[in-house]
């Protein structure tokens, strides 16, 4: 029979002990006594209750909305709040995730009004108002599942600041035209200029492969059908 206990060494470290039957007896009432000392530890731990807590955008406030504590990561104490769950990575914190629909603590503490009803909870439910079990369920969780995908309408202001920032930008534009570049050649205005233009390439064989005059007929003196 196998047994898995912590024993602490001079250096103040705990290592793991798992075949006891092969301890001498001196040693075994100090195997108890680690154990002891290490239950004590993990029971002060407990009482510490002192976590990271990463706020998503606010309890309230859905994702996004930049209300509640920032990132990067907080350390506060999370009080009288039960311990339900392991929670996303083992850390006692709260968190409104549908990947994780269960957080590791309650979201509110067990105090006042919730603490009665936690104490009303433990018998009949059906003496129960509906308001009270919506106040029960609300102390364990800030919001629904349907609350949290809820859509938040952060697509508007991402809309309006497109919309904006186009309008300027082609206002910019109208601006330049109008008072930085210069008039266009009339080279390029001219329709006449364009046409001799024209002649000229074709005259010099400009391009005779790929290019302009390989779609001109030389021998028929026009453009290829």
């Amino acid at each position: 029979m196998f047994y898995f206990c912590l024993f602490e060494s001079k250096n103040g470290l705990y290592w793991p002990l798992n075949d006891l039957k092969t301890a001498s007896a001196p040693h075994t009432s100090r195997l108890k006594m680690a154990s002891l000392a290490s239950r004590r530890l993990l029971r002060d731990i407990d009482q510490v209750k002192i976590v990271g807590f990463r706020a998503m955008g606010g309890y309230g406030s859905g994702h996004g909305d930049g209300g509640g504590v920032p990132i990067p990561m907080q350390k506060v104490n999370i009080g009288k709040r039960e311990i339900v769950w392991y929670g996303t990575a083992g850390e006692a914190n709260y968190m409104d995730n549908i990947m994780h629909p269960f957080p590791a603590i309650r979201f509110k503490e067990d105090v006042g009004e919730i603490a009665n009803l936690r104490k009303k909870e433990a018998g009949d439910w059906k003496k129960m108002t509906k308001e009270e079990k919506k106040a029960l369920y609300r102390a364990s969780f800030c919001q629904t599942l349907v609350e949290v995908e809820a859509p938040t309408g952060e697509w508007k202001s991402i809309t309006g600041i497109m919309l904006c920032c186009i309008s300027i930008g082609l206002w910019g534009y109208i601006w330049m035209k109008t008072f930085v570049y210069n008039p266009l050649p009339d080279s390029i205005t001219d329709e006449e200029k364009q046409k001799a233009q024209i002649e000229r390439m074709i005259a010099m064989r400009v391009n005779p492969i790929e290019g302009l005059t390989s779609n001109y007929d030389y021998e028929k003196g026009r453009w290829k059908d």
